[in-house]
């Protein structure tokens, strides 16, 4: 008994954590500064009248930004290419559901 020793294995033995994908801190700030002025197009846009267009101009706004959210803040241009094809699916498929959703709406 006084020899024996305590099991110090986990379950998370054996998994590589070192596998991250270390970008160039230039492409980082350039993301950002790219989100900063799509934000202050936002509000920019925002102080303008578009008419029937203002919902489609924010909302092609805020899909710029999350797809450079996804693709460089979330590493999907770093995945596996089926990962590329699931969030191009997610996002045709929301374009479409609200494309049908904003047509049923009366101006």
């Amino acid at each position: 008994m006084a020899n024996s020793k305590p099991n110090r294995s986990s379950t998370h033995d054996g998994q590589a954590h070192s596998l991250s994908h270390v970008m160039p801190l230039s492409l980082l700030f350039g993301v950002f500064t790219a989100l900063v002025l799509l934000t202050l197009l936002t509000v920019v846009a925002a102080q303008f009248s578009f008419g029937d267009w203002e919902v489609w101009v924010s909302l092609g706004i805020a899909t710029i930004k999350a797809a450079l959210v996804a693709i460089y803040f979330m590493h999907l241009r770093y995945d596996r290419p089926f990962n590329a094809v699931v969030f191009l699916s997610a996002i045709v498929f929301v374009a479409l559901f609200l494309a049908l959703t904003l047509m049923d709406l009366q101006i």
